[in-house]
């Protein structure tokens, strides 16, 4: 059966009646050759062909170019057009002319970085390298870690232990920081946010360490398809790139399933489980014996599915595997090298293996939701075809208002310009622990900055007078005893998210998901009653110090909506646009925020069946934000065109917690970043300003300028909020687009058409699709 066949099977088969959302067919590519550069020496190109490779893609042969002249280059083409050749034989043909010449590769896990050393150890040994390639991360041995430090000539790490494993301890690698030619940056579009800006001060730290040891090495990085890498490679080095951008590599036939489970509550907007709908889906695609990939977006998830899919096909239950975090690193190899011999039918994993592992040919990928980007979503999809067949890839939707909005426009996937990564370096919080990392280090000069940064003087003066730094000699000296890399995650904020732990079945705890530092109180408070996946949870107690919501099974016929108190304190105020009836703003803000009390909504009547208090910390916060100012009537007006006779009491507070419920929904995808990087408020009536106003802000402190470029993007993010509201199957509003507002106004009617009126007023065009 091939792969229109197998779309038609699945098409016509009674179990998948009405999921099938649309199909889309993108066709394949022929290769695009050209010469090896002149400047590549010719034992490397021989070595090279020999290797069976008679020419290159003409995106190697330029990113090889300019590698060779000199410039630091980021490459940007599809999954397994061969980018890791761009960097191999540039640091190849250094150490060819150079013997003392070092090389790092930095990957973001260590599964890829353990997959990449295997991929260069093979091509150095078919170039008759003679290099000696090294990992070195948590998993490395003791025993090992010295004769990394004294011959690696690539040593290939992550971020993480650079920043705290190699760096703080400069003065055992000093063979690598004085002979260090290349820095090798793998998926690029890995680092944004929070990430990416700690990777920006890690890159800051090493090439002042660089400079103390006289190297000053060469940047070389490879990415999937984002809207801006050349401005993402300079914010993270703070140094100038030439773009490879243009693939020369083939690619088979591809086709996309767009996937959406039936509505079980039409009123709430919830769909079947996105996993139960995946088992049954890949029990299919086993049964046609078609090898898949599965990604999930938690570990929990992966072993649910990898057991329901073991418990519909025993006969295959030795050949589908699940692979995470958490594994020992042996299982993670085993796993790895059976998927490219091809002993494995089916494995289920988490972002893991989103990345360039090689995992062999693989026929079909699934995604269960949206994975926090288009970016994402395109690389799992290119994990199935690796070699050119055509490959069939689905993307399952959730009841998430995200993927509500995507599955139903594959066209924004497809077609649309790729979303941009956005870092703040400069970001205060985080640029102060790692000038404390860079101050342990080495000391500080009186008049040195920390690469671009303007103001580290300043930083420096105010950890002197914190008693963090002492001033000797005309430089700044470390004077605490706590060794500061340690007390630094790379990869979260400085408040944790909170776990949610299932305790139905005595014994047997489970973690099932998680929240956000600042989503909690409203989320997971005490009474709460926390929907998942369907199921509905009560929360017995939240445990506030311990960062854990611990909750049970419970089957009721309401649902809890809390609320909170909010002060936002103006701390800077910048005019965007002064339009008719409303203001666009910007600035930075002081947030205090406090929860306050709940509410149980009875399910499908929507009725207020109860009250209760919640008694937990104020939360306080500095950030980044934008805001929208309404004229009152402009807010009567829209009421009055959707009600008859006068209009109700709380009809403005029912329209902007609209209109910032669907912009929290559509935001992520315009922007590339995840659901609780940036937050979307209403207030009535701004203390402030004395106005409406829909508020948005950045969710980590000092911000991510993240609320700048929603700003930027403030036209196409209502228009998509638009959409989603005007095509949602609800009546009256749901979790999927409006949110569930007690209001006695018609909510759903009412928040489009004031997106509409806005719309009209940014000068946009507000028609849209119907539902």
């Amino acid at each position: 059966m091939n792969t229109e066949q197998l779309i038609d099977y699945i098409q016509n088969d009674s179990q998948f009646d009405g999921r099938i959302q649309s199909v889309r067919h993108v066709p394949g590519r022929e290769a695009q050759f050209a010469d090896f550069p002149p400047s590549l020496d010719p034992e490397l190109v021989q070595g090279v062909q020999r290797l069976g490779i008679s020419s290159l893609y003409s995106h190697q042969s330029r990113a090889i170019e300019a590698a060779l002249d000199g410039e630091n280059t980021v490459v940007v083409t599809p999954t397994a057009s061969g980018k890791s050749l761009t960097y191999i034989l540039p640091v190849l043909q250094k150490k060819r002319r150079n013997p003392l010449s070092r090389s790092l590769f930095l990957f973001p896990t260590k599964a890829l970085s353990q997959d990449q050393m295997n991929s260069v150890q093979s091509l150095s040994d078919g170039l008759s390298a003679g290099m000696k390639i090294f990992t070195f991360d948590g998993d490395t041995p003791a025993t090992v870690r010295t004769r990394v430090r004294e011959a690696g000539d690539i040593v290939v790490t992550n971020p993480d232990m650079l920043h705290s494993g190699i760096m703080p301890h400069h003065t055992s690698w000093i063979k690598l920081f004085e002979n260090l030619d290349f820095i090798v940056i793998d998926e690029l579009h890995t680092y944004r946010g929070v990430f990416g800006s700690h990777l920006a001060n890690v890159l800051r730290r090493l090439f002042r360490i660089c400079a103390f040891y006289g190297s000053n090495p060469q940047v070389l990085c490879a990415s999937a398809t984002i809207g801006n890498p050349g401005e993402l490679a300079e914010k993270l080095t703070g140094r100038p790139f030439t773009l490879v951008n243009e693939s020369g590599s083939p690619s088979g036939d591809k086709y996309f399933v767009f996937y959406n489970p039936p509505l079980v509550q039409k009123e709430l907007g919830v769909r079947a489980s996105s996993l139960k709908e995946a088992a049954k889906l890949g029990a299919s695609l086993l049964a046609n014996g078609v090898r898949t990939i599965f990604f999930c977006r938690s570990r929990v998830r992966v072993e649910l599915l990898s057991t329901y899919l073991k418990d519909r096909c025993p006969q295959y239950r030795d050949r589908i595997k699940s692979y995470r975090g958490g594994y020992l690193p042996n299982e993670r190899r085993q796993i790895e090298k059976d998927l490219r011999e091809g002993n494995l039918l089916a494995v289920v994993s988490t972002n893991a293996l989103e990345l360039g592992i090689d995992i062999g040919s693989l026929e079909a990928s699934v995604s269960l939701g949206y994975p926090g980007s288009i970016a994402s979503v395109l690389q799992q999809s290119g994990r199935a075809g690796r070699k050119q067949q055509t490959a069939l890839s689905f993307f399952i939707a959730t009841s998430d208002g995200t993927d509500q909005y995507l599955v139903q426009h594959p066209e924004y996937i497809l077609d649309r310009n790729p979303e941009t990564a956005q870092i703040n370096q400069d970001n205060l919080v985080i640029l102060a622990d790692h000038i404390k990392c860079a101050a342990f280090e080495l000391p500080f000069k009186v008049n040195e900055s920390f690469g671009d940064f303007p103001a580290t003087k300043e930083i420096l003066d105010h950890l002197v007078d914190s008693k963090v730094l002492h001033i000797n000699r005309d430089k700044y000296h470390w004077e605490s005893d706590t060794y500061p890399a340690s007390d630094v995650s790379l990869r979260s904020g400085p408040k944790e998210n909170f776990v949610i732990i299932d305790v139905t079945d005595t014994g047997q705890e489970k973690v099932i998901g998680e929240v956000d530092h600042f989503s909690a109180p409203l989320l997971i408070h005490q009474h709460a009653i926390y929907i998942h996946q369907g199921q509905q949870y009560y929360v017995e107690d939240l445990l506030w110090d311990d960062r854990q919501a611990r909750v049970r099974k419970i089957n009721v016929d309401y649902y809890t909506d809390a609320h909170e108190k909010v002060e936002v304190s103006i701390l800077d105020d910048n005019e965007e646009k002064s339009l008719e009836n409303l203001d666009v703003r910007s600035g930075e803000v002081l947030l205090r925020r406090k929860a306050v009390l709940f509410k149980k909504i009875k399910l499908e009547t929507h009725e207020n069946t109860g009250w209760g208090e919640i008694h937990l910390p104020e939360l306080e916060m500095h950030t980044q934000a934008g805001w929208i100012l309404f004229d009152q009537c402009l807010l009567d007006d829209v009421a009055g065109q959707v009600v008859e006779g006068s209009v109700p009491s709380g009809h403005s507070g029912a329209m902007l917690a609209a209109i910032a419920h669907s912009f929290g929904i559509i935001t992520p995808v315009y922007i590339l970043c995840d659901r609780a990087d940036i937050a979307f408020r209403s207030d009535v009536r701004s203390t402030v300003f004395e106005k409406p106003a829909v508020y948005f802000y950045d969710g980590f402190p000092g911000g991510m300028e993240l609320s700048y470029v929603a700003l930027d993007n403030l036209a196409s993010i209502a228009r998509g909020a638009l959409e989603i509201i005007e095509s949602c199957a609800c009546e009256a509003g749901c979790p999927s687009c409006t949110g569930v507002v007690d209001t006695e106004i018609p909510v759903k009617l009412a928040s489009s058409l004031l997106l509409r009126r806005f719309l009209q007023r940014m000068g946009e065009n507000a028609r849209v699709r119907a539902g």
